[in-house]
């Protein structure tokens, strides 16, 4: 921690949006996770020991990446991924599943050891990457609000709570919009605690099995999906902070974390893109170079959450909904107009800015594939044309 405070320009707003990072990245997938382990036939007990490991997993790689190169970097684990998981594992004995972990983290190991991905990301304009962004975060901004039919005391003193903030406590808007939320859901009666107990597990090494139709009708496409929809949107995530983030070093240690942690149930670390947002606006810190301390922040709590592994699912899920969605919604404001600003700000590239921005939003899946790719490529098929038809 001495490290995090000396000289770094430590401020409270820091470590409210590391917490908040966490919060909404476990509160937003747990129920995505727990499908995926039990479509791969896992039992209570090695579901808790996942998620223990992929909180140390998170944990280790946000914490070194942010200190070792002094930006907001924090990974996550592949939601698209979990989803494609979570449908695609039927059948598949839990070996199988394993097997499948550790052949996709391979490939993108040897994507950033060979700087394939990296010379990618390098011929992405910035303004269609900002685009994919907004595209991403336009949800969640919808979602602060959608609350309001169905949960209106709820979402409505949120909201209302967010604006008075913004108004004289604009670095702690978040934190006072969450204790808002707690305590009008606890007056409620509306967080939800099991009346079982549950037990601390600890991780499970199993054993992998390669089978081609698994590797080859699983592990490539979960390998795609999450290249594609979670590490692609990350990258992007940071340039459109103005950042330039190491690519191949990022693919290979998070590749190389995720392989060597397969067979505990880390199916994933990927660079984070959402909750990676929530530690880089100007609400966090106003110099740019200071806000790798909340992603670094993050990574400590990951680590606790990590302890507590068999816990996480049901303190977070105990969260009405709505209180989660309306969270991360008011959360992502700033960085989802900061996106648009940049995305639309050169009047030669807004076309296709437009486009990838209106694709990534639409939400459509093509060929097991999620939007965020295919925002990306329409938006880069739309500038390569109107380029070369300008320069004609």
């Amino acid at each position: 921690m001495s490290e995090l405070t000396r000289n770094q320009g430590f401020s409270f707003p820091l470590l409210v949006s590391g917490f908040i990072a966490v919060l909404i990245g476990y509160s937003s997938s747990a129920a995505i996770i727990f499908q995926a382990a039990q479509a791969a036939g896992a039992s209570p007990a090695q579901i808790g020991g996942w998620l223990s490991v992929l909180g140390a997993a998170m944990g280790i790689t946000s914490l070194g990446l942010s200190l070792r190169y002094r930006m907001p970097i924090l990974t996550a684990w592949s939601t698209p991924g979990a989803a494609l998981l979570a449908t695609s594992l039927h059948g598949l004995s839990l070996n199988e599943a394993i097997g499948v972990f550790m052949f996709a983290n391979a490939l993108i190991l040897l994507s950033g050891v060979t700087g394939l991905f990296a010379r990618v990301m390098d011929h992405i304009p910035h303004a269609i990457a900002a685009a994919m962004l907004a595209g991403i975060l336009l949800r969640f901004g919808l979602e602060a609000f959608s609350g309001l039919q169905s949960h209106f005391a709820l979402c409505g003193s949120m909201c209302l709570a967010w604006l008075l903030s913004r108004r004289w406590l604009a670095r702690y808007a978040i934190l006072v919009t969450l204790a808002v939320g707690i305590a009008v859901a606890f007056c409620q009666g509306s967080l939800h605690f099991p009346p079982q107990s549950t037990s601390v597990s600890l991780p499970q090494a199993i054993a992998p099995h390669f089978t081609l139709s698994a590797l080859i009708g699983v592990g490539l496409p979960y390998f795609l999906v999450t290249m594609a929809s979670q590490n692609a949107p990350g990258i992007a995530t940071l340039q459109a902070h103005g950042y330039a983030p190491p690519v191949s070093a990022l693919m290979s240690w998070s590749g190389l974390t995720a392989l060597l942690l397969s067979p505990f149930g880390g199916f994933s670390v990927c660079v984070a893109a959402i909750t990676a947002a929530i530690c880089m606006g100007d609400e966090v810190h106003p110099d740019p170079r200071r806000r790798w301390i909340a992603s670094a922040l993050a990574g400590g709590f990951y680590l606790l959450a990590g302890l507590f592994g068999a816990l996480i699912g049901v303190l977070f899920g105990a969260l009405p909904v709505a209180l989660i969605q309306t969270l991360a919604g008011l959360a992502l404001l700033a960085t989802l107009g900061g996106s648009l600003q940049r995305a639309l700000a050169d009047a030669d590239q807004r076309d296709a800015a437009l486009i990838a921005f209106l694709i990534t939003a639409s939400g459509v899946s093509l060929l097991g594939i999620g939007a965020a790719f295919w925002g990306l490529a329409g938006g880069m098929l739309a500038h390569l044309l109107l380029s070369r038809s300008k320069a004609g």
